[in-house]
């Protein structure tokens, strides 16, 4: 299916924010007031936009005029250099208007700095200055569920084919990340290609009940041709992966850096569940007249002011639970990137346990908080035109990736016996 005849947003609606975004943030804080900035132009339309359900091409455009797809590139290309811990609330901020644009947010700073981890110094500064001059967004048909595709080596080039039920971001992306495994071998590859090309044949299938707008079906993918040199972390000359790129603990970081991407948009989309419903409630919500102890208005409602207390003490403690993993993980890239040797499978599997604990809590707490919301907002929140529901919907989808029984079970073998995971596809 061609992408003329898929029904997209018009980037041209975002057009005024390419020159009122000209300047790229320059400090922390004014890179998180960006992205706050973001969330009010989302916000105004994002129940609309949410049951149209369209190719989100005008968001994609929104961000790039934003300049948070660079906020974690090298300055010298044009990016941010931001730490992890600033785009992790970059994504929450986003993720509190629109949870579906702060999901692409998030795999975009994950799969854009995919070579931080995987790859040589050479393929990192080569990916930093394509991605960032460019200003591209990039995309991800990396599925662990799936059969890995199929990679087989024909000369000075890798040819990828097989398919995936899911990549987020694809259709609206510039490059897509690949991954398989390499014929004959139990290697792993991963590449950066342009994602316009025959070969990449997306299903435009993603009709799930949440996360609507993050293009996140099927595709095929045939006979993609990738040079040897762009396969992230290994030897273009031997044709086998580098001892100091991939067979070491800072490899698998990419991991639990994608496990907190998840759990900062379910915080976010939880966080923007409650302010959404307090604006409900404070407008609209009529006070209950048969309790015996009537009020005047709904605010002044024992049960109401009991319950958003609860909810905002449970979303804060999140949050402070979710900002002091990302510090760490920080802190690993940034002790550990010039050396990436170094980092010990202890110090790897003591941030993967913090970062299992913040998946755990926020899939608790944002289930229970998107879908209280309706106990203090009333029987006429639930009606589609107001929009409360997508809050819910967007975390319970994305909350099924893994199942977080097994987060529970990991961090129930380190509290009683001290075992740190063995790094997987999903730990």
């Amino acid at each position: 299916m061609s992408q003329d005849i898929v029904p997209a947003t018009d980037p041209a609606v975002y057009s005024q924010y390419q020159a009122k975004w000209s300047a790229l943030p320059d400090t922390a804080e004014t890179w998180l007031a960006r992205a706050r900035e973001v969330a009010e132009v989302l916000a105004q339309d994002a129940p609309q936009r949410d049951h149209e359900n369209k190719s989100p091409r005008a968001e994609i455009a929104l961000l790039k005029h934003s300049g948070l797809l660079k906020l974690l590139g090298p300055k010298k290309y044009g990016g941010g250099e931001q730490l992890w811990s600033v785009g992790y609330k970059a994504i929450r901020e986003v993720a509190k208007a629109d949870g579906s644009i702060g999901m692409l947010l998030g795999y975009h700073l994950l799969w854009s700095t995919t070579a931080n981890v995987v790859g040589t110094p050479e393929q990192i500064e080569r990916t930093h200055e394509l991605i960032i001059s460019n200003n591209y967004f990039v995309g991800g048909a990396v599925n662990p569920r799936d059969s890995d595709l199929k990679i087989t080596s024909d000369g000075d080039h890798i040819v990828f084919n097989g398919a995936k039920h899911f990549n987020t971001g694809g259709v609206v992306s510039d490059l897509t990340v690949l991954e398989g495994v390499l014929e004959g071998t139990e290697g792993h590859i991963f590449a950066l290609v342009e994602t316009r090309q025959p070969g990449i044949q997306f299903a435009h299938n993603w009709h799930n009940i949440g996360l609507r707008l993050t293009e996140s079906g099927g595709v095929k993918i045939e006979n993609v041709r990738v040079p040897w040199k762009d396969a992230l972390g290994w030897d273009d000359a031997s044709k086998k992966p580098r001892e100091d790129t991939l067979l070491i603990p800072f490899a698998t970081l990419l991991l639990p850096t994608i496990q907190l991407v998840f759990s900062n948009f379910y915080l976010g989309i939880a966080i923007g569940s409650l302010d959404f419903a307090a604006k409900y409630t404070t407008a609209t919500t009529r006070p209950w007249p048969f309790g015996g102890d009537n009020k005047e208005s709904a605010t002044d409602e024992f049960y109401i002011l009991e319950r958003y207390g609860n909810f905002f003490a449970h979303l804060r403690a999140t949050e402070a639970l979710a900002d002091r993993a990302g510090d760490q993980i920080s802190a690993l890239y940034g002790q550990y990137s010039g050396n990436r040797a170094a980092l010990t499978a202890d110090e790897r599997g003591e941030v993967a346990e913090w970062v299992a604990s913040v998946k755990v809590v926020t899939t608790d707490v944002g289930l229970r908080v998107t879908s209280g919301v309706f106990e203090v907002t009333g029987a006429r929140a639930t009606a589609s035109k107001v929009g409360l529901d997508r809050f819910w919907r967007d975390i319970r989808t994305h909350s099924l990736h893994d199942p977080v029984a097994y987060k529970n079970r990991e961090l129930g073998r380190f509290a009683l016996l001290r075992e740190y995971p063995t790094p997987s596809w999903y730990t």
